[in-house]
């Protein structure tokens, strides 16, 4: 479960952690739940494992990567112990050569675990580290939260202003409704849903949040404009159809080719770390 992969902005997955459970809209169409259907033979996606032997994985990785921690799971879910996660951070702490992007839905543990001296310290056993103290935050450590909407943001982000992070990041993905006030982050993902079922995505709602990161002097990486997105006036040279609103007929499935998109669309930026 650590490959190479298709998702825009990173270079590589790592699964120490595989299985999840839902808590929120945006999981309703689980991409990692259906890969999970598809090749998981008698085993339910809602049995949430760890993987000690994953753990070295990066350190056979020579190249520097950037990798996305768990992309089939969630490395904060309750039925993943302490000690886990910390063995995990001596991990990326090990192999400093990557960055490693953690992206979360339960944010509600991370401060209380990554603001404790006894985890860093921990951390640094894991790690196999010489020095008495590792650098804290982890330099080569982003730690994100994924939202759908306004509400879930709000209820999230407040968690993650308080994370000791080298990046702190958005993912707005699937982007379900308009996002109308944007935290302080220092990167955003946002992207419409993608799949057989995926539900519609407002082309406005992604142009409103690029609009709040340009104010905000926020880098923005538009990831996909999803399965279903729905285009308005402003888009008129783009159309093929003269109802308002109406649905752009993309060759890409998940809309994530951005030569298809508007041209004020086409931005994917970096975080400043990177």
């Amino acid at each position: 479960m650590s490959a190479t992969t298709s998702i825009e902005w990173t270079e590589r997955t790592w699964n120490p952690v595989t299985g999840c459970t839902k808590i929120s809209p945006g999981c309703k169409h689980c991409y990692a739940e259906r890969i999970a259907d598809r090749l998981w033979k008698g085993r339910r996606f809602t049995q949430v494992r760890c993987h000690p032997e994953r753990l070295e994985e990066p350190l056979r990785w020579r190249d520097p990567r950037l990798i996305f921690v768990n992309s089939m799971s969630d490395l904060f879910h309750e039925h993943v112990p302490d000690e886990f996660i910390c063995r995990v951070f001596g991990a990326m702490a090990a192999a400093g050569r990557h960055t490693f992007q953690v992206l979360t839905k339960r944010p509600e543990r991370v401060p209380g675990l990554l603001a404790d001296a006894g985890f860093a310290n921990d951390a640094a056993v894991f790690a196999r580290s010489d020095d008495a103290v590792l650098p804290w935050p982890l330099p080569n450590v982003w730690i994100g939260i994924s939202a759908e909407n306004q509400r879930e943001l709000e209820v999230r982000w407040p968690f993650l202003a308080e994370v000791p992070a080298a990046v702190r990041f958005l993912s707005l993905e699937p982007l379900l409704e308009p996002i109308k006030r944007l935290p302080p982050a220092d990167w955003v993902i946002v992207g419409g849903e993608s799949g057989p079922k995926a539900r519609p995505c407002s082309v406005d709602w992604i142009r409103a949040i690029l609009a709040h990161c340009r104010a905000g002097g926020i880098p923005c990486f538009v990831k996909q404009l999803g399965a279903r997105p729905i285009a308005s006036r402003a888009d008129h040279r783009w159309r093929t159809s003269f109802r308002d609103p109406w649905t752009p007929r993309l060759r890409d499935r998940k809309g994530g080719e951005p030569g298809e998109w508007p041209q004020d669309l086409r931005v994917r930026e970096w975080p400043r770390a990177a």
